[in-house]
């Protein structure tokens, strides 16, 4: 038997994003499983983390080594001297360490043709990296939804259930992968777009206005970012695993650029 026959294809690597948080007194990274389900089963890549820490990452080894980037959400919020204002509310949570290292990687990782897809946090990191401003109570907005989670106390299934339709924007990335132009998302957020960065395109609105999804214009690769949580969804729901599977695909592509410019350089 030919025993390259065995060899399974390579997996694209595909890094996700953790947050710096203390566990017992150390300092330590952590992200989410539903990330590395959806990434490991639907985009079929192999995922990775990628710590929070800016003095480990290394750009070029980052970029000549990856395949694809997923920005988590997270508890956490982006401080609000990133993107011009002063205060956050009271209680909310921060990570500085995450942002000081994914805020200056993310336009660099997206004009190097890194596929890119950032989910509630990443969302709004992506906008505040592009130059955009962040609301940080929109459901205090007038004539908003609640966008929140809601009863914490339910089980954790329970949150990333069908809250509100948004309305996808014909011919985006988006449109793409959904036959219908208005569908349901879960909402898991408290803080959202105010002002879209520069360069940004609309994807997708939900019914008070607020700005559910946006894409990067002239990108070379995927780069998608979505306020909602898709990867806790795979399994129940073509819309959330058309979005891993179209980012699957563009690591995919990556991987087998860098494998053939590997070839070439032998």
């Amino acid at each position: 038997m030919n025993n390259a026959l065995l060899v399974s294809p390579i997996k694209p690597l595909v890094a996700i994003a953790a947050d710096r948080v203390e566990r017992y007194g150390h300092q330590a990274h952590t992200l989410l499983h539903g990330y590395v389900n959806a990434v490991a089963l639907v985009s079929g890549g192999l995922p990775l983390a990628l710590p929070a820490d800016e003095a480990a990452i290394d750009f070029a080894s980052l970029i000549a080594h990856v395949d694809g980037i997923v920005l988590t959400g997270s508890p956490s919020n982006i401080a609000p001297h990133h993107y011009g204002k002063e205060s956050n509310p009271e209680g909310s949570m921060l990570d500085p360490a995450r942002d000081a290292t994914v805020l200056p990687l993310v336009k660099k990782l997206v004009a190097a043709g890194v596929p890119v897809l950032g989910i509630c946090r990443g969302f709004q990191e992506m906008n505040v990296a592009w130059g955009g401003t962040l609301n940080v109570a929109v459901h205090e907005r007038p004539g908003a939804i609640d966008h929140r989670e809601g009863d914490q106390s339910r089980p954790i299934k329970d949150w990333y259930q069908d809250s509100h339709s948004i309305d996808i924007i014909p011919g985006g990335v988006l449109a793409g992968l959904c036959a219908e132009q208005s569908v349901l998302v879960n909402s898991l957020h408290h803080q959202g777009v105010e002002n879209l960065g520069k360069g940004l395109k609309v994807e997708a609105i939900a019914p008070d206005g607020l700005i559910e999804a946006f894409s990067v214009e002239g990108a070379p690769s995927f780069a998608l970012a979505l306020q909602w949580h898709p990867e806790m969804r795979v399994e129940d729901s073509d819309f959330a695993r058309a979005i891993f599977e179209a980012f699957g695909e563009a690591c995919r592509q990556r991987s087998n650029i860098r494998a053939e410019a590997c070839k070439a350089s032998r």
